[in-house]
């Protein structure tokens, strides 16, 4: 369909449909370098301070928005867009820089894991990644490290830039009134799913094996056996099992309480009692004190629940659907005290839709477990306890709640105020980091490649 839009209406039909839409993390967002085989022409671009911008940062980024595409033509100015989005970022890193705008290295560390634990889970196993990028695990960590630490004090320079911004109802009126009617998006079915997720609780005789393995390496420790190299054999951490159960230096408060405060007793060289925390059990070395900061390493024994302990959880589950459904009690309720999902348990036990922040979820895209459960439900329904794997593969039980079931529609204000209230509130944060862009432009160093100087970056409120 052929139509013509002002400016200003182009811009709030481009940041509703992306708003609305959902792509998958690309290797890009993820902060992982490109699999063994490909390889980009490089160069440097622009430079903003002692920050740079490299040609493949730019082609990588456009390559992906080709392939979401399909085929339909790209914008002719595509390459500038992007290079302006990279130029804002490269701004917020110097700004931080002067403005001591930092992250802890914990936070960065629980990044890396998170991404890393994320693509194992993508491609199989740790050895089809490390194959795939021709890598071991520790390098590709290494990599992403630097890159995951500026996309997260990007990430805090822009919230302290629109942390505050917020829309009205009538901003969101007006927002949704500049969209060309005949362009508005149509949905298909949607549908508000809630779940309650309750684990199998590991029986006392797991429990105290896991214990007595410890105790027995403890013993081979304190008789001359080399800590980490037990580590290596034993530990069911996989970020620090590898490196001889190695974690490095913390801060304290920044590691779980039961395990710093079991550090905290030792001097150098001593091992702790067992320690049991929320991951499970730890024999713990301590290695050395640096200013407020202290290094240990620590053999992790995770004992497992398994579908014969899920007993407990399923009678559990049975009674909160009873009280439900007899309204003695709300599932919102139940799944804030229950659930230990803390996504869903924190949303009224609903599954949240990450493309827009909103409850309703496009039916063709929702996990196949889930999809294949209520697609012959009756709104109002709870089924009855099911086996339930987390995320992280452990035994649970679950029950899930249809709240409601809307049909294919176009969007309208009534039925989609949360998604367009999202899309008006990322413009309206657009324009926030616009304006600060063009405060602050002045007070950094920049220098653009010739190839570039077309593009205006320093023009990017207009440019947007």
């Amino acid at each position: 369909m052929l139509f013509k839009v002002n400016c200003a209406a182009a811009s709030a039909l481009l940041t509703l449909l992306l708003l609305l839409g959902f792509a998958p993390a690309s290797r890009a967002q993820l902060g992982i370098s490109r699999p063994k085989g490909q390889q980009l022409l490089d160069g440097i671009v622009v430079k903003v301070d002692n920050q740079i911008v490299l040609q493949s940062d730019v082609e990588l980024i456009y390559a992906q928005e080709a392939a979401r595409a399909e085929g339909k033509a790209l914008p002719p100015n595509l390459k500038c867009k992007i290079l302006q989005s990279l130029v804002l970022n490269k701004l917020m890193l110097a700004r931080a820089e002067v403005d001591s705008v930092t992250v802890t290295d914990a936070q960065v560390n629980n990044e890396v894991d998170r991404r890393m634990a994320y693509f194992i889970q993508q491609i199989g196993s740790e050895k089809r990644l490390e194959e795939q990028y021709n890598k071991p695990i520790k390098s590709l960590k290494e990599d992403l490290r630097p890159q995951i630490k500026d996309q997260l004090i990007q990430q805090k320079m822009q919230e302290t830039i629109t942390g505050k911004v917020a829309v009205t109802p009538r901003e969101v009126a007006h927002y949704f009134s500049k969209v060309p009617k005949d362009s508005l998006p149509y949905f298909s079915t949607e549908v508000e799913v809630g779940q309650i997720i309750i684990p199998a609780q590991v029986n006392e005789q797991v429990k105290q094996a896991a214990i007595a393995k410890l105790n027995d390496i403890r013993g081979q420790v304190l008789a001359g056996a080399d800590f980490a190299t037990l580590a290596k054999q034993y530990s069911q951490d996989p970020g620090s099992a590898k490196e001889g159960g190695y974690l490095g230096f913390f801060k304290r408060g920044e590691l779980v309480p039961e395990y710093e405060a079991a550090s905290m007793k030792l001097e150098p060289g001593q091992l702790s009692p067992v320690v049991q925390s929320q991951f499970g059990f730890h024999l713990i070395q301590f290695i050395e004190r640096k200013g407020n900061t202290y290094s240990t390493r620590h053999i992790l024994l995770k004992p497992e629940a398994g579908k014969a302990d899920a007993s407990e959880a399923a009678k559990l589950l049975t009674k909160l659907r009873r009280q439900i459904l007899s309204d003695s009690i709300t599932f919102a309720k139940a799944a804030k005290d229950h659930s230990t999902d803390k996504t869903s348990s924190v949303n009224g036990g609903l599954l949240q839709n990450r493309a827009d922040g909103g409850t309703r979820l496009p039916l063709d895209k929702l996990d196949p477990a889930i999809f294949f459960t209520i697609d012959t439900m009756k709104v109002g329904h709870i089924t009855p306890p099911m086996p339930y794997r987390t995320d992280d593969g452990k035994e649970a039980m679950r029950i899930l709640w249809l709240k409601s079931n809307t049909p294919p529609h176009q969007a309208n204000l009534e039925q989609d105020y949360q998604k367009i209230a999202a899309a008006a509130l990322n413009e309206k944060r657009n324009k926030a980091l616009d304006e600060w862009f063009l405060k602050n432009r002045g007070t950094v160093y920049l220098e653009i490649a010739p190839e570039y100087a077309q593009c205006k970056v320093l023009d990017v409120a207009e440019g947007r």
